[in-house]
């Protein structure tokens, strides 16, 4: 079996590149294991750490060019993880950048499937981001899209083609709403959402943070051990289950800033959430508050896809793997 990861260098794309080397597998069309005997990372910039991983082949390239996609997908590529994008952050302040790699590469991937026309399993990972305005308590899979970003609208339409070309039977496609990914190692990037790592991440590092939206602020969030697990489960899911809605609102943790405040002074102690000061941005404010803070993922758990337990369980997990040691 031949796997596509786009955006395989980012944070995701080679956490799901390991997970998937680990396993060895995925599951066929026949529900049946099939041996991963080659595994693409596509991205701007090369992934490293593969090296001497001689299942893995690594390109770099522009995805929304056409050359590009068609070096990388073939009758042979059998999965395709739709990872790449453009942030929320900084698909809101190039509105051109966000729509060639939020839309019009998405839709050229899709085509470049069509055209071949084998029917590969593509997983496209979504966001909250799609939905907005005036919401109902808890979101369920069918609430009306309502983005109020570049960015969500780039992810509601990419959702509306992949649900389409599923339904036509050019590519056998599931849509994977992502929460927002608490906690990522690293530095902060241009997200929205940003913050939702750093307010965890830069004080367990010693580092002084900054809050830019109010305590009460809700989010809906995913450690990235349980959004790998969300994506390699989505990905094997019988078709036949899923019907003809596509999409996935993945499981995740409705919490508050001060609740993951106080989740991180339960597992760290005080004088690591003393770390943290308050600074309000009313950008960041206006685009994460637009943002559901709780969903129905009831279908996704009859799917098989699980979450988090608690928050501290997800600050817990990130101290476990990335080392860190408290003080």
């Amino acid at each position: 079996m031949k796997v596509l990861i786009t955006g395989g260098a980012g944070f995701l794309g080679q956490r799901l590149a390991r997970e998937l080397l680990n396993r060895g597998q995925l599951k066929g069309p026949n529900g049946q294991p099939e041996s991963i005997s080659e595994l693409v990372l596509l991205d701007v910039v090369a992934a490293t750490g593969f090296e001497h991983e001689a299942r893995v082949r690594v390109e770099v390239g522009d995805i929304a060019e056409r050359a590009t996609l068609e070096r990388v997908i073939d009758t042979q590529t059998h999965t395709i993880f739709h990872l790449a994008a453009v942030v929320s952050g900084q698909a809101e302040a190039d509105f051109e950048l966000g729509m060639r790699i939020n839309l019009d590469a998405s839709r050229l991937l899709l085509e470049t499937c069509r055209t071949l026309g084998h029917q590969p399993r593509v997983v496209f990972t979504s966001s909250v981001a799609v939905y907005g305005g005036t919401l109902p308590a808890v979101v369920q899979d069918d609430t009306a899209l309502n983005p109020q970003s570049s960015y969500g609208m780039q992810k509601a339409v990419a959702e509306l083609l992949l649900n389409d070309y599923a339904r036509r039977g050019f590519v056998d496609g599931r849509v994977l709403r992502l929460p927002t990914i608490s906690v990522r190692p690293g530095k902060p990037n241009a997200a929205a959402s940003s913050f939702a790592s750093g307010i965890i991440r830069e004080p367990l590092n010693g580092v002084t943070a900054v809050c830019p939206v109010a305590g009460s602020t809700r989010l809906w969030l995913l450690s990235p051990r349980k959004a790998i697990a969300c994506l390699i489960a989505g990905c094997e899911i019988d078709a036949a289950a899923l019907g003809i809605q596509r999409v996935v609102n993945l499981p995740g943790l409705s919490v508050s800033v001060d609740e993951m405040i106080a989740a991180l002074r339960e597992v760290a102690g005080e004088a690591v959430a003393a770390r943290i000061e308050w600074q309000a941005d009313a950008r960041v404010e206006k685009i994460v508050g637009s943002w559901p803070g709780q969903w129905d993922t009831s279908r996704a758990q009859q799917l098989g896809l699980v979450g988090d337990r608690s928050f501290a369980e997800v600050i817990r997990s990130y101290i476990e793997d990335e080392r860190i040691s408290v003080s």
